[in-house]
């Protein structure tokens, strides 16, 4: 090996060791720090951006849920409502029966009118009641249904249908001026209440349908949420378990190439004791 006091070849081959054992620890100590063994596309730029594009999924999903959440609220209202309306109308159907009494007094069926108008103000209180975030499926102020997001590339919708649930519609056929005062009146109330109920009660296992077939797909997107997080993170998570081993034997490594470089560095001092007389 040739002694030279220009050149060390030893100490250069120690220098490289060295610096690639602190780069590897320095690598090491930022995935302990991150949790992340990909934390940019310097690391890894393929597996970088599919992450990224799963990530892109995965808030997608965060804004469906958020659609299909208030689709539940609107929904769960919806039905509320309709079921304190067809208990009304089960009570308006006593009051009908009641007043078809031939027998009854003046008095009496004047009574019986007052209660069953009473319960029509109390139906149109609670169809102008039943909104969240001002959306009505039961006013008939929607159309045909108002539609959600389903997907994450927002091509595909959910949709709630709406249920018309006022006076002289398709559903309750009672008139909101509807009396009791003599007895033909009561018979055509007591008819229009029949109808009325079977549908009401048709309007709620409709939207009940609809409720169960959102809250279905709300489930499954969670779901999809958390399969997209987790492939997230066996792509890019460090094992803290293996860093933490690597890091301990860097850490040797490097205080083994530290004595190695010092050691490399004092074979110029032999060149001295040549020349020493």
């Amino acid at each position: 090996m040739t002694l030279s006091v220009h050149t060390n070849k030893s100490a250069m081959v120690a220098l490289q060791n060295l610096n690639n054992t602190t780069q590897g620890l320095n690598e090491a100590q930022t995935r302990i720090n991150t949790g992340l063994k990909v934390a940019g596309a310097r690391d890894n730029a393929a597996v970088f951006a599919v992450a990224q594009n799963m990530r892109s999924d995965v808030g997608a999903l965060d804004a469906v849920g958020m659609s299909l959440d208030r689709a539940k609220s609107i929904g769960e209202v919806a039905i509320a409502a309709g079921e304190s309306i067809s208990d009304l109308l089960v009570q308006m159907r006593e009051k009908v029966t009641a007043a078809l009494d031939p027998s009854i007094d003046t008095f009496s069926r004047q009574a019986y009118d007052a209660d069953f108008k009473s319960l029509i103000d109390q139906i149109s209180v609670i169809l102008s009641n039943a909104e969240f975030d001002g959306a009505n499926l039961l006013n008939n102020s929607l159309g045909t249904g108002i539609q959600f997001i389903a997907d994450a590339n927002a091509a595909r919708t959910i949709t709630l249908k709406t249920q018309n649930l006022s006076f002289g519609g398709a559903n309750i056929t009672l008139a909101a001026t509807a009396s009791l005062g003599t007895v033909t009146l009561a018979q055509a109330a007591s008819t229009a209440i029949q109808t009325s109920l079977d549908n009401v009660n048709q309007a709620l296992a409709n939207l009940g349908s609809d409720l169960k077939k959102v809250e279905a797909h709300s489930n499954f997107v969670q779901k999809l949420q958390d399969s997209l997080q987790a492939g997230v993170g066996s792509l890019v998570d460090a094992d803290m378990a293996v860093e933490s081993a690597r890091l301990q034997a860097l850490q040797v490594q490097q205080q083994l190439g530290v004595q190695a470089l010092s050691i490399a560095n004092s074979q110029p001092q032999i060149i001295l004791s040549l020349f020493q007389g």
